[in-house]
């Protein structure tokens, strides 16, 4: 399995209405310095419908400023439908991060 191939597996398992970080993503996946290459896997996603990479934001709980499928609107738009609140282009880690398998 290929590095992005990784990346999209377990995106694929973060359920509706929570979020991860870049670098929980690189962590669960074995390559916990990775976070960087976790963002551009993630901006190539082939199937943004099946790989929700919507529900991925940074440490804080930031936005991603350059949201590849339409902008930072539309991930906040992408949350909210999944019940997730967003103020000012962040997620409340406390309250929507998911811990994961």
């Amino acid at each position: 399995m290929t590095f992005d191939q990784a990346v999209y597996e377990y995106v694929k398992t973060v359920p509706r209405g929570k979020v991860v970080t870049y670098g929980m993503i690189a962590h669960a996946i074995g390559r916990p310095r990775a976070a960087r290459q976790v963002g551009n896997a993630l901006h190539r996603n082939p199937t943004p419908v099946v790989v929700p990479c919507h529900r991925v934001v940074n440490r804080e709980g930031r936005l991603a400023p350059a949201f590849a499928f339409g902008g930072i609107g539309v991930q906040a738009e992408l949350l909210r439908a999944e019940g997730v609140e967003v103020n000012d282009g962040y997620v409340d880690m406390s309250k929507y991060c998911w811990r994961g398998v």
